[in-house]
């Protein structure tokens, strides 16, 4: 005998679907549980995973259009990084002021035995670019309290080691080198080390011994 099974129609109070947006939030709802995201990265560790993909997808592309593929991209970057080492030996630490004035002293007037106590100091302490300053400046201020330069405010390193070279022609080479110095370590963003400073207390003591030689005029008016 055939069982007949009763028919279920649109109109009837069965639902035919089961609704998906409650289910959805449903799920939403549990998955937002802290227990679900105990272990997930914070936010520092997913922003630097984002920027390492970037990179890494800034390196697939700029190795498929490099010549040799990333051989070839590993050599450029080698060739720029050298590059870049060389500008700056050359060029030294850029400054983080521009210099307004090459004026070898600041308005507050010392003597020489003030800059050698300072430029001592600074030595002590292991500011060598400090101690070169204040030893150079020692220099120049010496020579104008023997008379060997005249005192000239603005006066700049380059300036008094050429006119003392002119008295005292032995050390001119000397004067140079220690207003080259001065200038590399206070226009030029150089580091100065301490056998920078000791080359300038050595001209400083040379030239406290050094006697000046007159000039073709002095000496025709002494005789």
């Amino acid at each position: 005998m055939t069982t007949a099974w009763p028919t279920v129609h649109a109109s009837d109070d069965v639902p035919l679907d089961i609704p998906r947006l409650p289910a959805r939030e449903a799920a939403e709802r549990e998955l937002s549980k802290p227990m679900y995201h105990e272990n997930d990265p914070n936010l520092l560790q997913r922003a630097l995973d984002s920027f390492w993909d970037w990179v890494g997808r800034l390196f697939d592309s700029a190795s498929g259009a490099a010549p040799g593929g990333p051989l070839g991209l590993v050599v450029i970057a080698l060739v720029a990084l050298a590059l870049v080492g060389a500008l700056w030996w050359r060029l030294g630490t850029p400054q983080r002021a521009p210099v307004t004035s090459d004026s070898l002293f600041d308005d507050r007037i010392r003597s020489a035995a003030e800059h050698r106590a300072a430029a001592e100091q600074h030595a002590a302490a292991g500011h060598w670019n400090q101690a070169v300053q204040e030893r150079m400046r020692a220099i120049v201020r010496s020579l104008e309290e023997r008379t060997v330069l005249d005192p000239r405010p603005g006066r700049t390193a380059d300036e008094a080691a050429a006119e003392a070279g002119r008295p005292l022609p032995a050390h001119a080479d000397e004067l140079r080198a220690a207003a080259r110095t001065f200038d590399d370590v206070t226009y030029g963003g150089r580091t100065a080390d301490q056998h920078a400073y000791q080359r300038l207390k050595d001209v400083d003591t040379a030239l406290e011994r050094a006697k000046p030689q007159l000039s073709s005029a002095a000496q025709g008016a002494a005789g």
